[in-house]
Order: C-alpha cells, then structure tokens, then sequence
C-alpha cells in the first residue's frame, strides 16, 4: 500500500472516530492536507474498499473502517500520544498513597474508566505469583480470633473463627508455627503444608487448631480464584449505536465475566506491550463488535495479571494504549 492510500486510510479512521459519520472525499480535502484532488482521493478510497479496509455502509454515502482498516491504522500507529499534564496529575493523585491490593486495583479500574470513557477491567494477579507474606492471629474475645493473611502482591484476606479453649499463649505459638510453615510459600503449595502442620499439633487442641488452620486454607483457596474487577460499564450506553444490534450479547458476555477474563489471560500477560483486539478477531462472537486495548502488568516482579479497556470498534486507538500503557506502568511500580 502507497504512503498516500495509508495518510488516506488515517484521515477517514480520525473522521470517523471523531464524528461518527461516514467519511467522503470532500471531507478528507478540507480537513487534512493530502496534497492531491478529490478526484485521486475518490480513487485511493476506491482501492482501499477494494482491499477491504473500509465499507460503504448504504449508496450515496461516505466510506467507513472496517476491522481490517483498524488493524492496518493500528499496527502503523509509530508513536502513542502522549498523556497531558492533566491526566498524569490525575493517575497520581488517585494511585498515590498506601493501598492494599484490592483498593489498588479498585483505584485502577476507575481510573482507566474516567480517562478512556470506555469499560475498565483489571484482572487480579494470578496464582502463580503469590506467596504468603504473613499471617496474623488476633484474638477478638473468648471464643473468637480473626485470622489475617496477607501475600507478597498486597492482597489482604481475613476471617473470624471459633477459638474456644486457645488462650493467648496457644494464638501466639500457632501464629509462629504457620509463620515458620508457611511464609514465603506459593499459594498452590499452601494445602500441602497445611496437612504437615497438622501432625505437629497438640491432640488436646486439634478442634481449635484446626479451626484456624481450615480457615487459612479457605483464604488461601480465594486468592487461587481467578477475578477482574470492572468499571465504567455505563459508558456502553454512550456508545451503544455503535455496537448495533450485538450490545445484548455484549453486556451479557460483560456480566458473566467468564468470557472477558478469558480473553485477558491471553493478552499481554508476557509482556508490557500493548495489544489490541478488533471486532471480529475477538473468538467469542459476542465481542464481535468490540476491541480490546490490554497490556501486563506486573506484581512481584514479572507479569502477572492484565488490565485494558473494552468499547467499539470506533475507539480513539492511539490515546485508548497511551492510557492503557501509562496505568499499568504505574500499577507495576505500586506493586513492586
């Protein structure tokens, strides 16, 4: 394709983007310097619908992107643009300060929300990187402790169990003995370490030791689940003539979550690049209608989870990975 038929092939994705009408050739002449006539701009759109990079949605009318169109603009972007001043203050000002894992992530997703105006989603660290940091026996009252456990990506879990018969004494030498047992050890290994905890406990106490010890392997067991927390759904409704008639399947494919957390685990996870999914390339025909703008973001390290906005097709791509790369940069940096 000509440098020319790519500048050609910008203008009417920008256009679009901007205006959501469909894209003539007057238009293209009178908003951006082409350096040619309309009657060679005519023949440059003519070769790109032939190519397959733009449709005329009804006779008579403008030409608009197809998927193709957008995958070709997108893989040619040589540059993101740049975040202003405004919402760089707004990343720090809202990600700044101490902040476990949960609120982090909280923090994130509206976030990514207000700055793209599309749905925010954040998937949470896997399993494969977390360990146990800590765990914390606090007793409550007679027959009650809760039980904290904390891991090495900030996630914090706690529940109260039934502690009848363990005084202080007992709480403080079964906090050293799961300390000693388990901190540093990954979450798919917990269950195990559990069991040999188990042979060195006082038979007199097992009801209550094992109380405990059924609890740390259920908070344990939640961090094993894979989640994404969401935001920004309403923003569909802004573009729902956008999508057409696939908005149903949409929403419900955003409410299951099974389908989106799915998708994530394939982007981005290897890598801090930028990866972008359009319309039909999405394998679930319910995001036929939709891109995906995702990257990785690591905690404790390396990569581990991804984060990204989903909306339509007609998305501004180059400010939409700008910001998706900028959050997940700052993500990376909080939780390391």
């Amino acid at each position: 394709m000509s440098d020319r038929r790519l500048e050609v092939l910008r203008a009417i994705v920008e256009d679009y983007v901007a205006t959501r009408e469909p894209v003539g050739s007057k238009a293209l002449v009178e908003r951006h310097r082409l350096g040619v006539s309309s009657a060679t701009i005519r023949n440059d759109m003519s070769a790109l619908e032939d190519e397959g990079l733009i449709a005329q949605p009804h006779t008579s009318a403008g030409r608009v992107p197809t998927d193709l169109g957008y995958r070709t603009f997108v893989d040619r972007i040589s540059g993101l643009k740049p975040l202003s001043q405004a919402e760089r203050n707004a990343i720090t000002m809202l990600l700044d300060g101490p902040m476990d894992l949960d609120d982090t992530l909280e923090r994130t997703v509206r976030l990514l929300a207000q700055l793209t105006r599309q749905v925010a989603v954040v998937q949470y660290p896997q399993l494969s990187a977390s360990r146990i940091r800590h765990i914390e026996l606090v007793s409550l009252a007679a027959d009650r402790s809760l039980v904290v456990l904390i891991t090495d990506n900030g996630r914090v879990e706690q529940s109260v169990v039934v502690t009848e018969g363990l005084g202080e004494n007992d709480l403080a030498d079964l906090r050293a003995r799961l300390n000693t047992a388990l901190v540093n050890v990954r979450i798919t290994d917990v269950s195990d370490m559990l069991d040999s905890l188990r042979v060195g406990l006082p038979e007199v106490e097992l009801p209550a030791f094992e109380a405990v010890l059924r609890v740390v392997g259920d908070l344990a067991e939640a961090n094993r689940e894979d989640r994404i927390v969401m935001a920004g759904t309403a923003n569909l409704a802004r573009a729902g003539t956008d999508f057409g008639e696939s908005i149903g399947p949409l929403l419900e494919a955003i409410e299951e979550q099974v389908v989106l957390l799915k998708l994530l685990s394939t982007m981005g996870e290897d890598s801090h690049e930028v990866t972008v999914r359009i319309g039909h390339e999405n394998s679930h025909s319910s995001l036929a209608g939709a891109s995906l703008v995702a990257t990785g973001y690591a905690s404790g390290g390396d990569v581990s989870a991804t984060l990204g906005v989903l909306g339509p097709t007609r998305m501004d791509y180059p400010t939409t990975m700008a910001a998706v790369r900028a959050v997940a940069r700052y993500v990376s940096r909080i939780l390391n």
